[in-house]
């Protein structure tokens, strides 16, 4: 079994590889596929007169999101999704995806958000859940090769880091407890002891809005170094910012011309 970010070292040769169908088409007697496995997209291309009649129908029965395993001879596409193109020589169905609601048209915000746990496998979503990934990661390992220490703070908290009208409360057998609104008083008692620290994680601001897609929850990254100035600080900002947007230029260059 190979994934598709792998084909360019098996041009020449016959492949098995899983993955969702996102479209198919069909000219005449060949018949095109593109699927997808996470990793990247693929052409698989199927002559009629190289299968037989049970391999061209299961090829007629496909639907968006049936999950396949295709088997054939690898082939270098500049034109294919992907820039590479796979002849199929076996096409297994393995599961069926009937009645999929998110189409290739429009849909509305809301219908999208009532399915969002679809909606996740379209090429938007996937490259900015690309895009974050790569950005959280870099700012651990940003942090990481300067020697900070990574506080894990607590999500449910007694203090009231910022502005006491903006928590979200709950009972905490029998006490009061909040989600936190950030991280900064357990990494300033951790900063003493190891000079360079950080939290980063889920943030909780109950402020009220007109829209239902205000930002309650977020992710914050929040250092603190001792002894460090005004400059000190700034410069620190720079090259944080600097390397985040350097590094997602360079590993996520797709994704970002697909946003």
């Amino acid at each position: 079994m190979v994934e598709i970010r792998e084909l360019s070292e098996y041009v020449g040769d016959s492949v098995t590889v899983q993955g969702w169908v996102e479209q198919t088409r069909t000219h005449g007697k060949v018949a095109f596929t593109v699927i997808r496995d996470g990793t990247g997209l693929l052409q698989g291309v199927l002559v009629r007169s190289q299968v037989d009649d049970a391999m061209w129908g299961i090829h007629s029965s496909l639907t968006q999101e049936t999950l396949v395993a295709v088997t054939g001879e690898v082939k270098e596409d500049a034109r294919a999704p992907g820039g590479y193109e796979l002849g199929i020589t076996d096409l297994e169905l393995i599961a069926p995806a009937s009645d999929y609601p998110i189409q290739p048209k429009e849909h509305g915000v809301e219908f999208l958000l009532d399915h969002r746990h679809l909606w996740l496998r379209h090429s938007a979503q996937r490259a900015g859940l690309r895009v974050r990934a790569e950005v959280e990661q870099s700012i651990h390992d940003f942090l990481y090769e300067r020697d900070f220490v990574r506080i894990d703070t607590p999500i449910l908290t007694g203090a009231i880091g910022e502005h006491a009208g903006t928590l979200f409360e709950t009972d905490y057998f029998g006490d009061r407890a909040f989600l936190a609104q950030t991280g900064q008083l357990y990494v300033e008692a951790a900063c003493p002891a190891f000079r360079k620290v950080y939290c980063f994680g889920p943030t909780f601001r109950a402020e009220k809005s007109k829209t239902r897609r205000h930002l309650t929850e977020f992710w914050m990254v929040e250092p603190e170094v001792a002894f460090a100035d005004s400059s000190e600080n700034m410069r620190l900002q720079e090259e944080f910012i600097s390397y985040i947007v350097e590094r997602s230029l360079d590993r996520c260059g797709e994704e970002l011309k697909v946003l």
